[in-house]
């Protein structure tokens, strides 16, 4: 599995999450009007980078088993779980700890 491609959708998972944590950052913040509320740094930042995520992604599946890129996928969900315990300091509670653990062993069960 030494695919450098596995690395770029990695990352991709990892962009995803910090796009989606800049929407919620948007979202937490009062805007003068609704307009402001949509064309933002942050809102055009986020979909800046899921649009080149899409990208990368739909071109690395082309040189990545699918049952590797399904698995790779996944992290984003646990990204987004850990940057926004360190980065907003959500608290973690049990239902969002138990919902990462199964995402977790979901990832290690489907690799086998």
């Amino acid at each position: 599995m030494n695919n450098p491609f596995i690395l770029i959708m990695a990352a991709g998972a990892f962009l995803t999450a910090v796009s989606q944590l800049l929407l919620k950052e948007s979202a937490n913040r009062e805007h003068k009007n609704f307009l402001a509320e949509y064309l933002n740094w942050r809102v055009i930042l986020a979909y800046a980078i899921f649009f080149g995520v899409l990208l990368s992604n739909t071109y690395a599946y082309t040189r990545v088993d699918m049952k590797y890129g399904s698995i790779i996928d996944t992290l984003a969900y646990v990204f987004v779980f850990l940057l926004s315990v360190f980065i907003l300091h959500e608290k973690i509670s049990k239902r969002k700890l138990i919902g990462n653990l199964l995402i977790i062993a979901g990832i290690l069960i489907y690799s086998l």
